[in-house]
C-alpha cells in the first residue's frame, strides 16, 4: 500500500477481520462518498493477497473496469487479471480478478475465489443474488461495498452490515467537504405518478420542463454561482439536453453526457471539466457513482423519493479539493425539503424485504430561509448563510413547530368588502406574510399576487410586488387565507357561489 489508512478504515478493517473471524460469511460494509472506498478495497484485496486467498472483485459495469485496475495500481497492487473480453489484462492465473457483473452472467461461470467482493451492492443483479445464495459457496466470504447499502431486500443475500463512518462525521473530521443547500425553485409534482417507489420518469420530465423552470435553473446558477466545476442532473436525456442547451445559449460553457456516450467523449469531458473547457457537465445517471470529479457546484433538477439516488448524486459534491470551503448544492428539485440533508440520512441495518409498520419519520427536515432561499438545519434561528433571523413582532406564526405568543396591538386586516382605506404601508406589510406563508405552504409562486388581489381588489402596485417575505405570518392574516379556504370549498360545492380563490 503506498498511501496510510485514516482511522475509520482502519477501524472497518478489523471489524472485518472480525466479523470473518466469527463466522460471518456475508457482510456489507458501508463507507460514504469520499470516505476512500478505493484505498479501503485496496487493503482487503492486499490482505487477501498475503493470506495466499484468490480474490474476485465484481465491479457494477464494465466501463469501471480500467478504474479499478488503476485504482489497484496506484496503491501498488498489480499482481491483477482482468475477466472482460478481449481485455489485454487478461491472465486466469492471476491471484486477483476484477471482473464485471455483465461478462460474469454473460458466461454463466463463476471465477475461483476464496473471497468475493461485490462493489456498488445496493445494485444487486440476479446473478449476484444466485452466487451468493449457491450452497457451493456457502463458506465463501462475500464483502459488499456501498455508500447507500438501503436496497429493499438486501438483508436477505447478506448477514450484517458495518458501517465505516457516516457522512456526518468525515464533514466534523474534515475529510468531506461542508455544503450549504439554496431551495431554488419549487416544481409541482402532485400529478406526476410514482412507480416503483419513485416518480414516473417521462411525467417528471414534463414537470421539470414546464413553465420556467428550465430557464430559472440557468438564471440562478448564474447569480449564486457562475463559476466552473458544475453538476448538473437532469431527468432524463430530453431533459438534461434541454438544460446544456440553455446554458450553451446564455454563454456558458456547456457539456452533456448519457449513457450512449462513448468512454472516448467521456474521458474528453472530464479533462474539459478540470481545465475549464466546460464550466457545467449536464448528465443522465452516467456521474451517480464511480466519479471522483472536483466538483463545488451541483444542480439537482431531478426530483427523487430515492433517498439511494439522493444521496449518491450529492455525494459527487462532497469531496474537498484545495481552496474549497464548501460545496454549492443548488436544489430545483424540492429533495432536501422532503428527506432532509444527506447528514440526517441514516439507516442501522439492512433491510429484509419484509412488510413493516409505518413508522414516524424522525430526520428533521430543514426551513427555506425567507431572505435568501438558503435551507437551514431545523432548530437553528439564523440562517447559515446570509444570518437572517426571523424576528416576533406580533401574532402568531409557525417557526419550527413553535407557538409565538399574540400580540393583542397587532394589525387587523378586514374582510373583504369592508368599508376601509389601507395604507400603502399596510398593503406591502400583507402581501409580505402572504409571500411568507405561500413558502411556509408550499403555495404556488403566483399565489400570493392572487390573493392580494382577492383582498384589495387590484394586482399589487409595481413599486411594492417585490417585497421579501415577512419573518412572521399574524392570526388576522392567517384567518383572512382561511376565510378564502372555507369560501372557495363551499364555492366548488355550489358553483353559483364561485368567486373565492384561496
Amino acid at each position: 500500500m503506498n498511501r496510510e489508512l485514516w482511522d475509520h478504515q482502519q477501524n472497518a478493517l478489523v471489524a472485518l477481520r472480525q466479523s470473518i473471524g466469527h463466522g460471518v460469511k456475508r457482510i456489507v460494509l458501508q463507507a460514504p462518498t469520499g470516505a476512500g472506498k478505493t484505498l479501503l478495497s485496496a487493503a482487503i484485496v492486499e490482505g487477501a493477497q498475503k493470506k495466499g486467498n484468490r480474490m474476485a472483485f465484481v465491479v457494477s459495469s464494465i466501463s469501471l473496469i480500467d478504474q479499478t485496475v488503476e485504482a489497484f495500481y496506484s496503491e501498488g497492487i498489480r499482481d491483477i487479471g482482468v475477466i472482460q473480453a478481449n481485455h489485454e489484462l487478461t491472465s486466469w492465473d492471476k491471484p486477483v480478478q476484477v471482473c464485471s457483473v455483465q461478462t460474469l452472467r454473460r458466461r454463466g461461470a463463476y471465477p475461483e475465489a476464496q473471497i468475493v467482493v461485490i462493489d456498488e451492492c445496493h445494485v444487486l443483479h440476479d446473478f449476484h443474488k444466485k452466487w451468493l445464495l449457491e450452497p457451493g459457496w456457502k463458506d465463501v466470504p462475500f464483502i459488499g461495498l456501498s455508500a447507500t447499502p438501503w436496497t429493499k431486500g438486501l438483508g436477505k443475500y447478506f448477514d450484517s452490515l458495518l458501517i465505516a463512518a457516516t457522512t456526518r462525521e468525515l464533514i466534523d473530521k474534515g475529510l468531506l467537504s461542508k455544503f450549504r443547500v439554496f431551495a431554488t425553485g419549487h416544481p409541482d409534482l402532485r400529478d406526476v405518478k410514482i412507480v416503483a417507489g419513485d416518480y414516473h420518469e417521462g411525467e417528471l420530465s414534463d414537470a421539470m420542463q414546464a413553465g420556467t423552470l428550465t430557464a430559472d435553473i440557468v438564471r440562478t446558477w448564474q447569480e449564486k454561482w457562475g463559476k466552473d466545476k458544475t453538476l448538473v442532473f437532469g431527468v432524463d436525456c430530453a431533459h438534461a439536453k434541454a438544460l446544456q442547451e440553455r446554458f450553451i445559449s446564455a454563454g456558458v460553457k456547456a457539456a452533456y453526457q448519457d449513457a450512449r456516450t462513448p468512454d472516448d467523449e467521456r474521458r474528453a469531458i472530464r479533462k474539459g471539466f478540470h481545465d475549464g473547457a466546460y464550466q457545467v457537465v449536464c448528465n443522465v445517471g452516467t456521474l451517480t457513482t464511480g466519479v471522483d470529479w472536483d466538483v463545488r457546484c451541483l444542480v439537482l433538477a431531478r426530483p427523487t423519493r430515492s433517498e439511494m439516488l439522493f444521496v449518491q448524486i450529492i455525494g459527487r459534491a462532497l469531496r474537498t479539493a484545495p481552496g474549497k470551503e464548501h460545496a454549492l448544492i443548488l436544489d430545483h428539485s424540492d429533495t432536501t425539503m422532503r428527506m432532509g440533508f444527506v447528514t440526517d440520512i441514516h439507516h442501522d441495518g439492512l433491510d429484509d424485504g419484509l412488510p413493516k409498520a409505518k413508522a414516524e419519520r424522525r430526520v428533521r427536515l430543514p426551513k427555506e430561509c425567507p431572505s435568501c432561499q438558503a435551507l437551514r438545519p431545523k432548530g437553528h434561528a439564523a440562517c447559515p448563510h446570509c444570518g437572517f433571523k426571523p424576528e416576533v413582532v406580533s401574532g402568531t406564526i409557525e417557526r419550527d413547530g413553535e407557538l409565538m405568543e399574540i400580540n393583542p396591538d397587532a394589525p387587523v386586516y378586514q374582510k373583504k368588502g369592508a368599508s376601509r382605506n389601507y395604507t400603502m404601508a399596510e398593503k406591502t406589510r400583507f402581501l409580505a406574510q402572504l409571500k411568507a406563508y405561500g413558502l411556509l405552504h408550499g403555495r404556488k409562486p403566483g399565489w400570493s399576487a392572487w390573493s392580494y388581489k382577492e383582498k384589495f381588489g387590484v394586482w399589487p402596485d409595481p413599486s411594492i410586488k417585490n417585497t421579501p417575505p415577512a419573518s412572521m405570518v399574524d392570526v388576522e392574516v392567517k384567518a383572512w387565507i382561511k376565510s378564502r379556504q372555507i369560501a372557495f370549498a363551499k364555492s366548488r360545492k355550489n358553483p353559483a357561489n364561485a368567486g373565492a380563490r384561496a
